[in-house]
């Protein structure tokens, strides 16, 4: 009798291990996290003078991706010399439905060109509501203005292009704590690369590829903490 009561607990114990190895088979991994990426910008976040892959927000992209996240689009909105008034007309022209993750760097034109300031203040708050009636405030983030005094185009008047450019980013910054948004200071890195070997493209004032691979590793921990909340 003994022996038969071992043999059942022995065959219900077996029955079991099979029942929960089964169950373990039918589970699936958990589906990666869904980014549809909008960038908005000047000749900054479009890569004026590098290739279409060194662009910064297609870097993001890549970077994201072997992070495992499955990034499905990534748009930009951007050209070279535009200021705020540029990207706010844009943005009234194009669909901008369905995007869960926007960026936002804008600005260096409205101070190359003397724009008043208080243009330039109205003018951006506009581009943070309208971002933000898009995504939300959990899912936007604002890239300083890099300081374009260090290269030889701006050599010449460096001094004052610091203090403007800081200005502007303090501004930025500013309604950025305001609002609850997400700032990312990629100003220091173009300030401590200067024009040295490697730092700029061809035209010895937009950032290279390499540069902007710095500023996407500056990025990169804070988007993902940003996607993964």
């Amino acid at each position: 009798m003994i022996q038969k009561q071992t043999h059942l607990l022995y065959f219900l114990l077996a029955l079991s291990c099979l029942s929960l190895n089964s169950c373990r088979e039918k589970e699936t991994p958990e589906s990666p996290i869904i980014v549809k990426y909008l960038a908005l910008g000047d000749s900054y976040t479009i890569g004026q003078g590098v290739d279409t892959l060194d662009r910064w927000p297609n870097q993001l992209r890549a970077k994201l991706i072997s992070n495992g996240i499955d990034v499905q689009k990534t748009d930009i909105i951007a050209q070279t010399g535009w200021r705020t008034s540029n990207l706010l007309n844009a943005l009234g022209n194009n669909a901008l439905d369905g995007y869960n993750l926007i960026s936002l760097l804008i600005g260096v034109n409205n101070e190359f060109w003397g724009e008043p300031f208080d243009i330039f203040q109205s003018e951006f708050d506009s581009l943070l509501n309208i971002a933000i009636d898009l995504v939300g405030k959990d899912r936007l983030f604002i890239v300083s203005i890099p300081d374009y005094g260090v290269t030889p185009f701006g050599s010449n008047n460096s001094e004052n292009i610091a203090e403007n450019i800081d200005m502007y980013n303090n501004y930025i910054q500013e309604r950025c704590s305001n609002e609850g948004l997400t700032y990312i200071n990629i100003t220091e890195i173009s300030r401590q690369l200067g024009d040295s070997e490697g730092a700029l493209a061809s035209d010895n004032l937009h950032p290279s590829g390499s540069q902007y691979a710095q500023w996407v590793n500056q990025m990169l921990p804070v988007v993902l903490g940003l996607i993964n909340d």
